[in-house]
């Protein structure tokens, strides 16, 4: 696999002819535009066949793997322009291998998703994916679950031997993370009974493998009763087979001020759970000045202080999976970033015929335009180049895996 940065006058067929691969796979392993037009450096994964096969009449995805020796996970993570389908068009070239790719498994890939994810994009993705978790079982007013309808990504999963986790957080009916909810539950024994009771019977029921814990905005003074309700929840879902992973504020020092951050103690929570996932995200955000969304010198700085508090087999590492748009000059308070795909921020680039720049410091890309009534905006979002930074983080530290957020658009990213 190969990561081309667009340089100016190269067009799709010329790149594809460069490397020796057919044109129409890499428009469509990338989305980019049918009329391959391209902007100067925006970023294409060039996939390199080592074998490929071509399809015959009444081939289908299992028996095209099977007649090859390889799973059908491969094969749909070789190809991933089948969105999961299991029919097949005769003629077409599926990629068998790949050169200089070797998935070793060892890489943890954890996706969340709402329930509304669209069922052709998720069987698209889960092929790349360890474990799937949809978003969220909140916590109701009377301390019981508020439910969730999971049973979709659930069968999806099932289908692609990918194992689901749980989500469990203090978010309440409408969307939000209730600090009121959290203090009510971890100053109560019998709410904690009455969660854990709903919670087992989740995990059995639906078959659930683990449960992902998501406690955000707590008060500073709740961090250890927070710490003790996760090693009892550890203690009693490992009984039943199950892990217990617990997310964590981009922390860089253990005493680091703000809600987001105080309640979350690295070494305390890193003994009560089995994992945890260091939500690397979100420096550059809604409200939020003008930066990138996952700043690689950032995101090394929280991986650095959490491996002091935390085995590095136990840390999932947070990649998001989207950009923002802000609108030109910046003013704090009054300023709302537009949210975009990663397809969408390139789409744009494009529209706007503006080439993308690469942020060295950052390891991130961002353009800058100016929309006809003369408004200046700059976007900042991820490519493959940005994602392989940061996957090499993951080497580099010696992590458990990454836990995207989120998949509700697709984007390759070279996993």
């Amino acid at each position: 696999m190969k990561i081309h940065v667009v340089q100016k006058g190269e067009t799709l067929f010329s790149i594809a002819q460069q490397y020796g691969v057919s044109a129409r796979l890499l428009q469509k392993l990338n989305q980019a535009p049918t009329d391959g037009a391209l902007v100067p450096g925006q970023t294409l994964v060039v996939l390199l066949p080592e074998r490929t096969h071509v399809v015959r009449r009444g081939d289908t995805v299992w028996s095209s793997a099977m007649e090859h020796g390889i799973s059908t996970r491969e094969l749909y993570q070789n190809n991933i322009f089948l969105q999961g389908q299991g029919a097949l068009i005769p003629g077409e070239e599926l990629i068998l291998s790949l050169q200089d790719v070797h998935r070793e498994g060892s890489l943890g890939v954890n996706g969340y998703a709402y329930p509304f994810i669209n069922g052709d994009l998720l069987r698209q993705v889960l092929p790349y994916m360890t474990y799937a978790t949809p978003f969220t079982y909140g916590i109701g007013a009377d301390g019981g679950l508020v439910a969730l309808r999971d049973e979709g990504i659930l069968a999806a999963a099932g289908q692609y031997s990918v194992l689901p986790w749980m989500h469990l957080s203090t978010m309440t009916e409408e969307g939000r993370f209730s600090s009121a909810r959290a203090e009510a539950l971890l100053g109560s024994a019998p709410r904690q009974e009455t969660l854990l009771g709903q919670i087992k019977e989740i995990l059995k029921e639906k078959g659930y493998g683990g449960l992902d814990v998501d406690f955000e905005y707590i008060r500073p003074e709740l961090g250890a009763a927070y710490a003790a309700f996760v090693d009892r929840l550890r203690r009693e879902l490992n009984s039943l087979g199950c892990s217990v992973l617990v997310a964590l504020a981009p922390k860089t020092f253990a005493e680091q001020r703000g809600l987001l951050y105080e309640a979350h103690d690295y070494a305390a929570l890193g003994r009560a759970a089995n994992g945890v996932l260091l939500m690397t995200y979100e420096w550059g955000y809604t409200y939020g000045e003008p930066m990138a969304v996952s700043p690689i010198n950032h995101v090394r700085r929280v991986l650095e202080y959490g491996l002091t508090e935390i085995p590095a087999e136990k840390i999932l590492m947070g990649m998001s999976n989207y950009g923002y748009d802000w609108a030109l000059p910046f003013v704090r308070g009054e300023s709302k970033a537009e949210k975009l795909t990663n397809y969408q921020a390139q789409a744009r680039a494009e529209y706007y015929g503006v080439p993308v720049e690469w942020d060295e410091t950052a390891q991130a890309p961002f353009y800058t335009y100016a929309t006809p009534a003369g408004v200046k905006h700059i976007v900042w979002f991820e490519n493959e180049r940005s994602w392989q930074a940061r996957l090499a983080l993951v080497a580099e530290y010696g992590l458990a895996g990454i836990s995207i957020w989120n998949i509700m658009h697709i984007f390759y990213g070279g996993l």
